[in-house]
């Protein structure tokens, strides 16, 4: 008992061991997660969460699954935030300002409190991308963007009510679809799939046993 803490998970206090992540506290207390639950590796945004430590006053958010329990932790998930997703066809927009305005008019009424900015779970620059959307700098709204897992937080702290990852989406598709030079070996490999190059492979692939799979996977070759 002596590296146990107390955290507290929707207001009751339980006494978990320390150096649990929040996720696999939440799961040691007796709860069964059945939502707010995905990769567990910090990447799909699933399990957003804000905390407050008992005797301060600062709000923080993070991901459950690769933050630490503290002593005093105060803890409550967020549930999948609605987020503002506009309908369109990337092949009927173009990469100009005006876009954003038709689509996003909201992240015009920016006030510059940068609360999204300190609200990100990955420490992005969430209101300079922002800026840039505004501009109609899809590249560098992308390039800023580019580590953004949609969990929502930022939106969450909004006055304004913008949708950034939604915002942060358009910006990187239409980087990728009009800005971007075409990645020619990648479309060569895409026709290679479609006439059928690499059917025989995949399939001498799906029939290999579950151990081989994982010896071939741990063993591959990582192009640097």
């Amino acid at each position: 008992m002596e590296n146990m803490i107390n955290v507290y998970l929707f207001g009751k206090r339980y006494q978990v061991p320390k150096g649990l992540t929040i996720l696999t506290a939440m799961e040691y207390a007796g709860y069964q997660l059945v939502r707010g639950v995905g990769c567990r590796n910090g990447f799909c945004g699933a399990c957003a969460t804000i905390y407050r430590i008992k005797g301060q006053q600062e709000l923080h958010a993070c991901l459950a699954c690769q933050t630490e329990a503290e002593e005093g932790m105060y803890v409550a998930t967020l549930p999948f935030f609605p987020l503002v997703k506009k309908i369109y066809s990337i092949e009927e927009i173009k990469p100009d300002q005006q876009i954003m305005m038709q689509l996003y008019p909201e992240i015009y009424s920016c006030v510059g409190c940068n609360a999204c900015t300190k609200a990100c779970t990955q420490g992005l620059n969430v209101m300079q991308y922002i800026a840039y959307a505004q501009r109609g700098e899809f590249d560098k709204c992308a390039e800023e963007s580019f580590d953004c897992v949609m969990c929502g937080v930022c939106s969450s702290r909004c006055p304004a009510g913008i949708s950034h990852p939604q915002v942060a989406m358009l910006a990187r598709r239409l980087n990728g679809k009009y800005i971007e030079p075409e990645c020619r070996h990648l479309a060569d490999r895409v026709d290679e799939i479609n006439n059928g190059q690499y059917d025989k492979l995949i399939e001498d692939v799906m029939n290999k046993p579950v151990e081989e799979l994982k010896e071939l996977y741990n063993c591959r070759e990582i192009e640097k």
